[in-house]
């Protein structure tokens, strides 16, 4: 993993779940999807299926920021999209109460579209990536009040 600078590696399947972590960093984890938050020149040749959920990072607000507030962030390298296709309504809009299992954003990565789960409850802020925008692995994509 050191070589390869990845710094953590999870997979789960009907009946079986692996994790490899390296370093301590928090990660909230989406059940029962398969799940890869590598960056992309690491990623295995495997992808998530269509309908999975990808693991997100919830980050709290650097000091200065409100109290309360955390940030959404991408668990992978691809394309950000607000809705599921052009035509549909955005997941979530500023000002949209979320849950925990709420899908926020999908994320094509290699042609495999992700749903992105808030995997926290509370209020969005702001949507802080442009519809079709590239991302980054661990970029900010949605500020969100907890509560």
């Amino acid at each position: 993993m050191t070589r390869s600078e990845l710094t953590e590696f999870a997979v789960e399947e009907e009946g079986f779940k692996l994790k490899i972590r390296r370093g301590e960093f928090p990660v909230v984890s989406a059940p029962r999807a398969t799940q890869y938050a590598l960056p992309a020149e690491s990623a295995p040749t495997a992808a998530p299926t269509a309908s999975s959920a990808a693991p997100i990072t919830l980050v709290p607000a650097p000091a200065g920021d409100e109290p309360g507030v955390i940030y959404i962030k991408s668990p992978m390298v691809g394309t950000f999209y607000r809705s599921p296709s052009p035509e549909s309504k955005s997941f979530v809009e500023n000002g949209a109460k979320i849950t925990e299992t709420t899908v926020v954003c999908i994320i094509e990565a290699m042609k495999i579209m992700n749903e992105i789960q808030a995997e926290v409850k509370g209020t969005v802020l702001e949507t802080l990536v442009e519809n079709g925008q590239p991302v980054e692995y661990g970029q900010r994509l949605l500020k969100v009040k907890q509560g």
